[in-house]
């Protein structure tokens, strides 16, 4: 049985779309798999260290899905401990991208109030992982995102699988019609206990 941990992006929450529509799909197709989507700290190494725990508590072989910055920290997690990962017009630089937002925030779908500093955009330097095993990953991107250069996330991750959705945006609302290629990625897992190890297959 697979676990599918899905990490949402920046002001967002796991009440997103993309993770209700994930959910949903695994609950009607793959019964036998489960499903989390934790709230993530607005924080970047409060975040990461909340999902490495909830990681360690995880028996059973997993994949992660990280959506913008979720697919940045789904990077980072992916290289530690070796783990298969599904990114959804992933940020590449988000301390660049986020460099604007550095104040007071409010975010829509938790109503928590906080503030990002200079030393939150340090954290997230810090979780870009020195070297990418191009086998962990399944890019799926839109040409038309407004947010994010999808050009720009497949040079990075040269070599992985890529799926291109040609004038999908930021939000990807073809995303649906990929959640069948979740399935066929639970039949090539190693356990994730195995930490140095990581997937060796690109379909």
């Amino acid at each position: 049985m697979t676990h599918y941990l899905y990490l949402h992006g920046f002001q967002s929450g796991p009440q997103s779309l993309k993770a209700r529509e994930t959910q949903a799909y695994l609950h009607a197709l793959a019964p036998d798999a489960s499903f989390s989507s934790p709230q993530l700290s607005p924080y970047p190494a409060q975040a990461i260290a909340q999902v490495e725990a909830l990681i360690s508590s995880i028996d059973q072989p997993l994949v992660l899905l990280g959506s913008s910055l979720g697919g940045y920290y789904a990077t980072w997690l992916a290289e530690r401990f070796g783990l298969p990962a599904v990114l959804i017009n992933p940020a590449i630089r988000p301390e660049a991208d986020l460099a604007r937002f550095m104040g007071p925030l409010h975010n829509p779908y938790t109503g928590e109030h906080y503030t990002l500093g200079p030393q939150h955009m340090d954290e997230l330097i810090a979780l870009r992982p020195p070297t990418l095993h191009a086998a962990n990953y399944w890019l799926v991107l839109g040409t038309a995102d407004e947010v994010l250069d999808w050009r720009e996330a497949v040079r990075h991750y040269a070599g992985a699988r890529t799926t291109v959705l040609n004038g999908d945006d930021h939000r990807l609302q073809g995303w649906p019609q990929c959640l069948p290629g979740l399935l066929g990625i639970a039949g090539k897992l190693p356990p994730h206990h195995a930490r140095d190890g990581h997937a060796s297959s690109r379909a």
